[in-house]
């Protein structure tokens, strides 16, 4: 008895990296992904101590929103806020965020 062969697809298969990057853009995801990363490297990147007295972080339209439930850090931070959007955009690897604000 001979056995069914099976076909072989070998000029359709693409590596799965290049699959899941084709369908981030066809669905144009890329921006978003990036916000989300830029919310979820916050405690990562500013470290510890600053994540403990942050309340609320997200992104909306190229600005970064930070809400501080201490006083003397949000001043110390909105002396720095050039630094902070230096940083997290480091991190995502592309320019998210355009500018930072502190609550």
């Amino acid at each position: 008895m001979k056995k069914p062969s099976t076909p072989t697809r070998s000029g359709d298969i693409i590596p799965l990296k290049e699959g899941l990057e084709a369908l981030v853009r066809a669905y144009r995801l890329q921006g978003k992904l990036n916000e989300v990363t830029v919310v979820s490297s916050w405690e990562r990147v500013m470290g510890k101590a600053v994540a403990l007295k942050t309340q609320e972080v997200y992104v909306n339209k190229g600005r970064l929103f930070v809400r501080l439930s201490s006083a003397p850090l949000k001043h110390e931070l909105l002396m720095a806020k050039t630094r902070v959007a230096e940083l997290i955009n480091a991190e995502v690897g592309e320019v998210v965020v355009k500018e930072v604000i502190f609550l």
